[in-house]
């Protein structure tokens, strides 16, 4: 008989020890398996070989016929779990997929080389850049938009793949596979496999699968998740718009990416390149007093003398909306004219839904959640009142509940209406929203091709539209409200405005054609806003470091954020407090308690404390000492 230690992947497990199990076969270690845990079958993987333990043990149900898990993997498992604590199981979850049944795949053999031959040549800066690009390291790329950083990933990339290891390409958004995966499938063709959590559970699988089983160098291309791929020699990870909050896991472990990368990048002795126009502030600091590689391309990937044209409209004078309280009147006449010349045109605004408040002009009543005391965002296409917190709904009431007079008004405006207004300027124009409140069939990358070849004339979205796409028929860009995230009560306040206003400005200017920018903003002379619109990094990352370092935000100080639920504000401020007062942890800091941003969720209130240290060790001790049932953050990328 033989005595396996194995890692389930289970929510249902929430010890940090690996359980025992018996087998009469002998396996290698990373074998996946099948193994009974609470009255289930559950997936596993071996982990260590044991003694016959002094406890009764179950048997391994199934061996799952795949090769190992490679130890690299295995390897950042274990890593995972201590710089990101988190139960067992749920760790375990992260590295492999549920796996019941598998599908009989034949795996391509003698797959073509990488052909590079219908691609532009390399910019004299991105040349530069490769060649900079050679021995296992971090490197910050910081190229600004329209500087061709995919053409230079592709080239990376076919290096990897000649030298006859894999490549892992992460976007933040599920939105950008699509154009990500066309261009790397045009040189790599097979090679490239798309794993993200859209697939269906079957498509998912068996991209996992085939991965597994490969014997040729693959491209992966997918979100955070991706780096969990089970392949055998990783020779280069790119993190595209490395910068982007979505690379953090919201829920345990809360990984970044980043972190992930750069652990996976040494255990493979790989090459990772974080890549972005508005790199993240505390990657920039810490790569410079590392002295780790920073490369700048600065220049159009397109060679080209189209002007662009920068708008900057103060949304106090009303004098320039004539003909709508949303779109001045010069970005109307903009839009207009590139329509006539069959161009497109973008409208961004951060905000969803048709109106964010709903309220009673005669007594001031206010439509919130009744579970988490939020403003509730009214969907005029589904006439519908929706919590964005908890998902709760219900429909718009026709009078006021509380005064019973029919003064109820809808202010502050969402994406669809903003749809709504545009129909109504334009309404022989194509329009298509994107946000994360479409549907399957409205995601963009359902309409990537259908954008691309001009069968949409005006675009209106989120930040999903902000990030990373090469638009060719853009030629005007309209901001309707530039300040809606400065607004926000948070030190990354500033940070996320520049890097939301400059990404999005780069969606024109990259020389397909002429374009022009209307910038609306309550703020006109705001720093932030005029060093995003106008591409000033150096100025406004000198100021932001200047103001971390005087309040203790990263990258001076490591943060932790932990937060207790109760029925009542005044039990959770208590538990708060006592257990800010009970921490036998030195040489910390500690900020509050206070309630969260949404102190109500789900009919419970939250408070919460925030914890700085220089050391993150001390932070690791904190979470040790957490009582049963609070929930924390380490790094967070956010206070909110």
């Amino acid at each position: 008989m033989h005595y396996y230690e194995v890692w389930v992947r289970s929510n249902r497990y929430h010890g940090n020890e690996a359980l025992t199990y018996q087998s009469l076969q002998s396996f290698a270690i990373g074998q996946l398996v099948h193994v009974p845990l609470q009255q289930q079958t559950v997936t596993g993987f071996i982990v260590k070989r044991v003694p016959k333990p002094t406890f009764t043990t179950k048997p391994i149900t199934r061996v799952i016929d795949l090769p190992p898990l490679p130890k690299e993997l295995l390897l950042l498992g274990d890593w995972l779990r201590s710089y990101y604590p988190a139960p067992l199981g749920i760790v375990g979850q992260q590295l492999v997929p549920a796996i019941t049944k598998l599908t009989t795949l034949t795996p391509p053999s003698g797959l073509p080389k990488p052909n590079t031959n219908t691609l532009p040549a390399l910019t004299t800066q991105q040349q530069a850049a490769y060649e900079h690009i050679t021995q296992p390291d971090t490197y910050i790329m910081h190229g600004t938009t329209g500087s061709g950083k995919t053409r230079l990933y592709i080239e990376l990339a076919t290096r990897t793949i000649l030298e006859g290891r894999s490549a892992i390409v992460l976007t933040p958004e599920i939105s950008l596979t699509s154009q990500l995966t066309e261009r790397f499938k045009a040189v790599f063709g097979e090679r490239v496999v798309l794993l993200h959590s859209q697939l269906t559970t079957v498509e998912r699988r068996d991209a996992w699968q085939r991965i597994a089983l490969s014997g040729e160098p693959l491209v992966v291309i997918g979100p955070r998740s991706a780096l969990f791929s089970p392949l055998q020699s990783i020779g280069l990870i790119i993190l595209d718009e490395s910068h982007e909050p979505a690379y953090k896991q919201e829920q345990a472990p809360h990984y970044h990416a980043a972190k992930v990368a750069a652990k996976l990048r040494e255990l493979h002795n790989a090459i990772l390149v974080l890549g972005s126009a508005t790199p993240n502030i505390s990657d920039y600091f810490v790569a410079t007093e590392r002295r780790k590689p920073i490369l700048t391309m600065n220049s159009l990937a397109i060679d080209s003398e189209q002007p662009v044209e920068m708008n900057i409209i103060d949304l106090k004078d009303r004098d320039q909306f004539p003909r709508s309280n949303y779109l001045s009147q010069p970005l109307i006449e903009a839009i207009h004219r590139a329509i006539g010349r069959g161009e497109q045109a973008l409208l961004y605004l951060n905000r969803r839904g048709t109106a964010r408040v709903v309220l009673c002009e005669s007594c001031g009543w206010q439509a919130l959640c009744p579970h988490c005391d939020v403003p509730l965002t009214y969907h005029g296409d589904v006439h519908e009142l929706r919590c964005h917190v908890c998902n709760f709904h219900q429909s718009p009431p026709t009078a006021c509940p509380d005064c019973k007079k029919p003064a109820i008004v809808y202010k502050t405006i969402g994406t669809k209406a903003v749809v709504t207004e545009v129909q109504k300027l334009f309404p022989q124009a194509r329009i298509q929203r994107f946000d994360t409140d479409n549907t399957k069939a409205e995601r963009f990358e359902q309409h990537y091709k259908a954008i691309t070849n001009g069968e949409i004339d005006i675009l209106i979205g989120t930040q999903l539209l902000a990030k990373g796409l090469d638009l060719p028929r853009l030629s005007v860009l309209g901001v309707l409200m530039a300040d809606t995230s400065l607004q926000l009560p948070d030190f990354t306040a500033s940070e996320r405005t520049y890097q939301l206003l400059n990404q999005v400005v780069g969606r024109i200017g990259r020389g397909h054609r002429a374009g022009q920018a209307f910038i609306q903003t309550y703020q006109p002379q705001n720093p932030v806003v005029l060093n995003a619109v106008h591409n000033e990094w150096e100025a406004f990352y000198e100021r932001e470091l200047s103001e971390r370092r005087t309040y203790k935000f990263p990258p001076y100080y490591h943060l932790l954020k932990v937060t207790v639920r109760r029925a009542s504000a005044r039990a959770a401020a208590k538990a708060a407090d006592s257990f800010a007062s009970s921490l036998s942890v030195t040489d910390i800091l500690i900020e509050g308690p206070a309630p969260s941003i949404h102190e109500k969720i789900g009919g419970k209130y939250q408070y919460q404390l925030v914890i700085k240290a220089t050391k993150r060790s001390k932070l690791l001790e904190v979470i040790q000492q957490l009582p049963a049932n609070w929930s924390y953050d380490i790094d967070p990328i956010d206070l909110l």
